[in-house]
């Protein structure tokens, strides 16, 4: 069963930077299409970005493009959220993910696999 586990929330101020990684347990992540989504207080869970498990592709939300870069390290089967600019509206719990398929990652769906989340909050 493929465990995902966040880390690196925490409190930053508005303009600075932070760097989630997501541990996953459980399987390679050589041939998973991987991604990360939020939520904030009162809202629903929104899709931040994604990528091919070869880098060769990666999709982001409007709202981060330019801000946010996801990557990876195969070797430690490890994903990457690196969040710089940060602004107060990007408070919220940012969750790891995979999707099932190169479908589903394509077209966006609903991941099958879903971290614990991590508590990311911009304030001054």
């Amino acid at each position: 069963q493929v465990l995902l586990v966040e880390s690196g929330g925490g409190l930053v101020q508005p303009g600075g930077s932070l760097r989630l990684s997501c541990l996953v347990n459980g399987g390679t992540i050589n041939h998973a299409y991987m991604g990360w989504f939020r939520q904030a207080p009162g809202q629903e869970r929104e899709f931040v970005a994604r990528m091919h498990p070869s880098g060769s592709s990666s999709y982001y939300a409007d709202s981060v493009k330019g801000r946010f870069t996801i990557s990876r390290d195969n070797a430690k089967n490890t994903v990457y959220l690196q969040m710089n600019s940060l602004k107060p509206e990007d408070t919220a719990v940012y969750y790891c993910t995979q999707y099932d398929s190169y479908k589903d990652y394509v077209l966006g769906a609903d991941p099958a696999y879903w971290g614990q989340g991590t508590q990311v909050t911009v304030s001054s």
